[in-house]
């Protein structure tokens, strides 16, 4: 059974479609790259995912588990959503990390805040928040800041912040990891670095969606590739079949652009 499976997610701002009957499915352990141009509803489909917006219409299941069917969801209350939206982390182009935070207090603030909720909350607070630290730190070992878990973000540079910002999506243990474009705000030299901990994940199958313009790191690091066009999934497969012999003719002219 797919981990995620996704059946005709539509959503649109202002009357104007941005996705139409999106329909795919992944599997655990896998990692799905999903290509276009900008403004195809790449990044809408991510939002969509982790309800940072609400879809039109479609259905998300995850784990078997519908966690989104328009015909029911369509006014989540507030506590529903960040419930649903613990099925997914993102890690997002422009890092949002916060700022007032060092690097262990940015991984570790959204489970302090949901330890909160816990029953047994005002008994068991410094047990609990210890073990988010001791998960916090392993994680920042995990993409090479361990020299940096008192650091403010203004003290690090463009791709350890991003690294602190995949150790932050990591550390609820979402059952599928978010990329939106990781490396859209980074120079070249410190694209390689983000790059080196999404594709140590992919070899730990981490079950992964990124959403990128790197097209070689696409063909590298993924299971399958989608290519979405004006709000449609024109084109899915294998990487080396995506990329090596597109079946349509958007396709071509999309990957042609890139290998200028």
């Amino acid at each position: 059974m797919p981990i995620l499976e996704v059946t005709g997610l539509s959503k649109s701002f202002a009357g104007t479609p941005v996705l139409r009957g999106v329909d795919f499915s992944l599997d655990k352990g896998e990692a799905l790259a999903v290509i276009g141009s900008s403004g195809s509803g790449k990044t809408t489909l991510l939002r969509c995912l982790n309800f940072l917006e609400i879809p039109d219409g479609g259905v998300i299941r995850v784990a078997g588990e519908t966690v989104f069917d328009s015909a029911r969801d369509a006014a989540l209350a507030e506590r529903e959503m960040r419930r649903r939206r613990l099925h997914f982390g993102l890690v997002f182009q422009n890092f949002n990390l916060f700022p007032q935070y060092t690097a262990l207090e940015n991984v570790t603030l959204a489970g302090r805040l949901l330890a909160r909720e816990n029953p047994e909350f005002s008994r068991r607070r410094a047990e609990l928040f210890a073990r988010l630290d001791e998960t916090a730190r392993a994680l920042l070992d995990s993409v090479g800041l361990t020299s940096k878990l008192n650091a403010y973000p203004h003290e690090l540079s463009g791709g350890q912040q991003q690294r602190v910002a995949i150790a932050r999506a990591l550390a609820l243990s979402p059952d599928i990891l978010c990329f939106d474009e990781p490396t859209s705000a980074l120079d070249p030299e410190l694209t390689g670095e983000v790059l080196r901990v999404i594709r140590s994940l992919a070899s730990r199958r981490t079950t992964m969606v990124i959403v990128t313009h790197e097209m070689q790191f696409a063909r590298e690091v993924s299971d399958t590739v989608i290519f979405i066009d004006e709000g449609v999934i024109v084109e899915r497969g294998a990487p080396e079949d995506v990329f090596g012999k597109p079946q349509h003719e958007r396709t071509k002219r999309f990957l042609e652009r890139y290998s200028e």
